[in-house]
């Protein structure tokens, strides 16, 4: 037994190792990918962070501008709330052992005609996310911050709106947990939507401290 045994943690190791180093390679792909710089007012720089054992992956829009400038992904103070949300310091937030942090576009698109930020490049997460996924295979929680994610991910069953699809939170569970955006603009949306703080955030921090 205890050969066998043996034998099983050296394939997983071996296993572990191959994901390590196709995740290292895939990730530095990503950091180097310029396909719609021709469209970022600042030029490309993606951020993101990813490891083979995380367990938690956080889905997003795109980096503002302060994250474009530091390269830290939620360095800003829609993280602040995010992290409040989750129930974690930045400590373990930026822990990539733990945490994922892999958004829909990863360099910041600029802002939109009204002046707030434009959507993420349409080119980004269908071509690196299914590349990313399989290599991050203890991932157990996926969440969803903001309509675009939730629309990628959840597909057909994404209700009419993020609030509707967050409020049927259950429904996507254990997978998936669908958010607002933690944004400025988020306010007035919490206050209209007093069971989201009130039922869904416990909930997501209990989910969250047994993962991480």
């Amino acid at each position: 037994m205890s050969k066998a045994m043996s034998k099983t943690q050296i394939q997983a190791q071996t296993q572990t190792q191959t994901q390590t180093q196709a995740l290292a390679k895939t990730l530095a792909e990503v950091r180097a990918c310029a396909l719609c710089a021709a469209h970022l007012p600042l030029g490309p720089r993606p951020v993101l962070r990813a490891a083979v054992s995380a367990r938690l992956m956080i889905v997003g829009q795109a980096p503002g501008t302060r994250v474009h400038e530091s390269g830290i992904p939620w360095d800003d103070s829609s993280g602040d709330r995010l992290r409040e949300w989750l129930g974690l310091d930045r400590e373990i937030f930026y822990d990539e052992r733990r945490i994922a942090i892999v958004p829909m576009g990863f360099c910041y698109p600029g802002r939109d005609a009204a002046g707030g930020d434009s959507p993420p490049r349409p080119e980004c997460a269908p071509l690196w996310h299914p590349r990313l996924l399989p290599l991050m295979p203890n991932i157990s929680l996926t969440l969803l911050v903001g309509g675009y994610a939730q629309v990628r991910y959840l597909g057909k069953a994404a209700k009419s709106g993020v609030a509707e699809t967050v409020r049927g939170w259950r429904d996507f569970a254990p997978a998936f947990l669908p958010t607002p955006h933690p944004s400025w603009r988020v306010g007035l949306w919490l206050k209209r939507n007093p069971w989201f703080e009130a039922e869904i955030v416990p909930a997501l921090r209990a989910r969250v401290r047994a993962l991480v």
